[in-house]
C-alpha cells in the first residue's frame, strides 16, 4: 500500500508535464499526494475498520478536496446517489492495492477488489483493471515470479503484457481508462530492477503518471518486499497526519512480509 502511495506523490508533477526518462529527481519541492492516495487510504481505513467503502470514499472526499478527483467521481461523491455510475476508468485500480495485502487467498482478493471497485467503477473494464492489479499485488507478496504473474494477468485478464516498455514508451499518451493504463503499469513493473526502478520506469512511460506509477508501486512493494526506507521517510514526511496514521496501521497489520 505504501509503494503505491509513493508512486501517487512521485508521479503527481508529470501528470501534465510528462516526461520520458528514468532520469529525474525522484521527489521535488513540487511533489504532493493526490486523490489516487487518498481514496487509496480510504479503503485501508473500511479494511481497517469495517465502515462501508462507499461512506468513507464520500468522507474521505469531502475531507481532502480538490486532489484531482474526476468529474463523475466528484458529481458522486457530492450526490446523496449511492449506486455506481459505469466507469471503467482507473481510478479504480489507483486505489485498490490495500485489497491485495489484506486477503490470505487468491479468490477472496478477486471478490474484494470486485466488490470495492463496483461501489463507482461497475463496468466490466473498471473491475477487471482493479481485479488484475490486486492480483498482481497478491501474487508478488506469495512469491511468485514475474513471470508467473505476466501469465496469470494475460490468461485471465487478456492484457497484453507482451511489449517492453522501451517499445511502449514513445507513442505511450496521456490515457484515464482502465485498459489503458493497467496493462502499461503492470509491465511497467514487470521490466524494473528494484522498487525504485519499478517507479522511474513508470513516470518514464508517461500518461497519467501519478495513477500509473500509483499503480506499479504496490506491485514493486509486494514483489520487492517492501519500500527502501529513505522513500517511505520522505512519503510520510508529504502525508498528513490522519492519512499517514492510516497507512501506519494497515502496514503494521498487513505488509510486516512486504
Amino acid at each position: 500500500m505504501l509503494g503505491a502511495i509513493a508512486g501517487d506523490i512521485i508521479g503527481s508533477v508529470y501528470e501534465w508535464k510528462n516526461i520520458k526518462t528514468k532520469k529525474f529527481s525522484l521527489f521535488s519541492d513540487n511533489c504532493f499526494f493526490t486523490d489516487d492516495t487518498v481514496l487509496t487510504v480510504a479503503l485501508a481505513d473500511s479494511i481497517l475498520t469495517g465502515t462501508p467503502y462507499a461512506d468513507n470514499l464520500k468522507a474521505f472526499f469531502r475531507q481532502y478536496p480538490g486532489r484531482g478527483y474526476g468529474g463523475s467521481f466528484s458529481e458522486w461523491a457530492q450526490s446523496d446517489a449511492s449506486g455506481p455510475y459505469n466507469s471503467y476508468g482507473n481510478g479504480a485500480a489507483m486505489r485498490i492495492s490495500p485489497a491485495g495485502y489484506a486477503y490470505d487467498d487468491l479468490r477472496t482478493v478477486l471478490d474484494k477488489a470486485a466488490e470495492f471497485t463496483a461501489v463507482t467503477h461497475n463496468h466490466p473494464e473498471g473491475i477487471k483493471g482493479a481485479q488484475a492489479t490486486a492480483a498482481a499485488i497478491f501474487l508478488a507478496r506469495t512469491g511468485k515470479s514475474k513471470d508467473d504473474i505476466k501469465t496469470f494477468i494475460e490468461n485471465t485478464f487478456h492484457y497484453d503484457l507482451s511489449k517492453h516498455v522501451d517499445e511502449i514508451r514513445p507513442s505511450y499518451r496521456f490515457n484515464e481508462s482502465a485498459q489503458g493504463t493497467v496493462p502499461q503499469a503492470i509491465r511497467a513493473f514487470i521490466d524494473s530492477t528494484d522498487f525504485e526502478d519499478a517507479l522511474r520506469t513508470a513516470v518514464s512511460l508517461g500518461g497519467d503518471s501519478d495513477t500509473l506509477t500509483c499503480i506499479t508501486g504496490g506491485i514493486a512493494q509486494a514483489f520487492y518486499g517492501g519500500v527502501p526506507e529513505h522513500i517511505a521517510m520522505r512519503v510520510y514526511a508529504i502525508l498528513d497526519k490522519r492519512l499517514g496514521e492510516i497507512t501506519r496501521t494497515f502496514m503494521d497489520k498487513y505488509c510486516q512480509k512486504s
